[in-house]
C-alpha cells in the first residue's frame, strides 16, 4: 500500500514574512485519507464522510503545525457575522460562529470552506491572531471587520494588522440572479463594480475575492489574496458549487489555519 502524501498547504507571502511569529496554510485536498468524493484532505465534520478519516485529516492538520488536534480549533459556521475569543480549544464547544481570534500561542485557529473565503490575520507585534469564514453573507454582514475589532480588544493595531485571503470562488464561476445583486446594492450601491453580466438574461457574475479584499483594505488592514479559485480546480479544492452542478450527493471542506509559534 502506497504511503498516503502529507499535507501541502498553500501559504500567503504576506503572512510567510511573519515568521517565526506566525505558521499558517490554506490547506488543499493532498495530503488526506478522505475516499471518493471527498477524497483527501477533508475535514469536514458536518460532511458525510466517514468520521473515522475526517478526524485523521484532523490530526494531520494539527500535526504540520507540530501540534496535537485538542489544539485545532473549528467552529459550527453558520454564515455569521460573530466572532469567538478563544483561550481553550480542548474545551471549547463548537460555537455556531464564523470567525476565531486569540492571543494565546500553540493553538490553530481553523476555518472550513468549499467556495467562501477563507481568511488569516495576524499582527506580529502585538501577537494576535484571528481566522475567518466569509461567504458573500458574511461578508455583508461584517465578519471581516468584527473580527478585525475583535483582535484590537486583544492589543491589536489594525495599521499593524495582516489579512489574506485563500482560495475561494472567482467570478468566473459565480454566477447569481437579480435579487442577490439587488440585496448588495440595497446596502452600498458602489457595490455594483463586483458584478458584470451574466450570459444568462437577469444574471450576474459575482467577484467574491475583490469584495472581500477590498473591505479588508477599507477597513485599514493590509491586505491580499493568494489569487486561487476553487471552482475550476478539483484536484486540490472542494467546492459547493461544482458539486451542485456535478448532482454529487455531498462535498468536502478544506481548511485555512494559523498560529502563534510558541517560541517564536
Amino acid at each position: 500500500m502506497n504511503e498516503i502524501p502529507q499535507p501541502k498547504p498553500v501559504e500567503s507571502p504576506a503572512l510567510s514574512a511573519l515568521s517565526p511569529v506566525i505558521r499558517h496554510g490554506f490547506f488543499t485536498r493532498e495530503g488526506g485519507v478522505s475516499t471518493g468524493i471527498f477524497a483527501g484532505l477533508n475535514v469536514g465534520l458536518g460532511s458525510s464522510d466517514e468520521r473515522e478519516r475526517v478526524e485523521e485529516n484532523r490530526r494531520r492538520v494539527a500535526r504540520w503545525f507540530g501540534l496535537g488536534v485538542e489544539r485545532l480549533a473549528t467552529q459550527h459556521q453558520v454564515h455569521s457575522p460573530d466572532v469567538t475569543v478563544i483561550t481553550d480549544p480542548a474545551s471549547l464547544p463548537r460555537n455556531h460562529a464564523d470567525a476565531m481570534v486569540t492571543d494565546r500561542p500553540g493553538i490553530v485557529l481553523g476555518v472550513l470552506t468549499a467556495d467562501c473565503g477563507p481568511i488569516l490575520f495576524a499582527d506580529p507585534e502585538a501577537r494576535v491572531i484571528g481566522a475567518a469564514h466569509a461567504g458573500w453573507k458574511g461578508a455583508l454582514d461584517g465578519v471581516l471587520e468584527n473580527t478585525i475589532t475583535a483582535m484590537e480588544a486583544l492589543g491589536a493595531k489594525r495599521e499593524r494588522i495582516v489579512a489574506a485571503l485563500g482560495p475561494s470562488i472567482a467570478q468566473p464561476h459565480y454566477e447569481v440572479g437579480p435579487e442577490f445583486v439587488e440585496r448588495f446594492l440595497a446596502r452600498n450601491p458602489a457595490d455594483a463594480r463586483y458584478f458584470i453580466p451574466s450570459e444568462k438574461p437577469d444574471h450576474s457574475m459575482f467577484d467574491l475575492p475583490g469584495l472581500t479584499v477590498d473591505r479588508l483594505s477599507a477597513a485599514g488592514v493590509q491586505a491580499s489574496s493568494v489569487g486561487l479559485s476553487t471552482y475550476p480546480d478539483a484536484e486540490r479544492f472542494f467546492s459547493y458549487r461544482r458539486t451542485t452542478h456535478r448532482n454529487e450527493p455531498d462535498y468536502g471542506r478544506q481548511i485555512s489555519a494559523i498560529a502563534l509559534e510558541e517560541n517564536g
